[in-house]
């Protein structure tokens, strides 16, 4: 049983890690899982959220925009569509860019509730119509 996994992530515009770790941590579709030197091979789906590796006793951290994660014979390849290693992050941009999204998102709400309301009104004055119609049947 190898003692060390070889980590390789890529994506799109780069190659962003290859290196030799202790553990890794992955978002999965189905829910977080781990992978340790001597893990069965297998390939699955990586969701949005945090890649986690272990090595020389610090813990790194990478966001991951989907892709996948392949293990075979103790070497784990990360392809996703984007990433960026946390080191990498401007805090201060992050939090700019999560604010504007969340402005976005609320805003969008609001349109689509509205339209929501608008449609219900449009379907009970249709129901209505039915049934008044079958009324004269």
């Amino acid at each position: 049983m190898a003692v060390k996994l070889k980590l390789e992530l890529v994506s799109p515009e780069r190659k962003l890690l290859d290196i030799e770790v202790d553990e890794v941590v992955a978002p999965g579709v189905e829910g977080d899982f781990g992978v340790l030197p001597g893990h069965t091979p297998f390939l699955t789906a990586l969701s949005i959220g945090e890649l986690i590796y272990k090595h020389d006793g610090n813990t790194e951290y990478v966001a991951i925009d989907k892709g996948f994660l392949e293990v075979n014979e103790d070497k784990v390849i990360v392809l996703a569509e984007s990433a960026e290693l946390g080191r990498e992050i401007d805090l201060e941009e992050a939090i700019r860019r999560k604010v504007e999204m969340e402005q976005a998102v609320n805003a969008s709400r609001k349109e689509d509730f509205e339209q929501f309301i608008k449609m219900e009104s449009e379907l009970k004055k249709e129901l209505m119509r039915v049934s008044i119609a079958e009324k004269y049947k």
